[in-house]
């Protein structure tokens, strides 16, 4: 990954709807979301969503399939695992035992417990 594709991934999630949606397709791997159940978690106008998945797509943090007469939407979490190496690679110059604590709360075990969705 280079600086300019992990800028377009930055900027995809800044902003709250996109982030949101993000989040809430990663606590729905692998099975994640019909694009309308998706709307209706985030509250948003479908027109609006589909922009938003739009953007979050373009830059490789969502995958879409179509089942039947539905779009299922996922979070490319190869993406992400990629994206967070790319912040921790020259953690610490060159000493990744002092980037532990970082990498810690990604560990299953300390995860936290997922939110509810309601």
């Amino acid at each position: 990954m280079d600086n300019e594709t992990a800028i377009d991934i930055f900027a995809a999630l800044a902003q709250r709807t996109r982030l949101d949606a993000f989040k809430l397709l990663v606590r729905h791997e692998p099975e994640g979301l019909a694009a309308g159940e998706l709307a209706r978690h985030l509250e948003v106008p479908h027109n609006t969503l589909s922009a938003h998945l739009s953007v979050l797509s373009r830059a490789g943090l969502v995958v879409s399939q179509r089942q039947s007469r539905s779009i299922i939407y996922r979070a490319s979490l190869d993406r992400m695992q990629e994206t967070l190496a790319f912040l921790a690679r020259d953690c610490c110059d060159g000493r990744p035992e002092l980037c532990a604590p970082l990498l810690s709360p990604l560990q299953s075990e300390d995860c936290p417990e997922p939110e509810d969705p309601s």
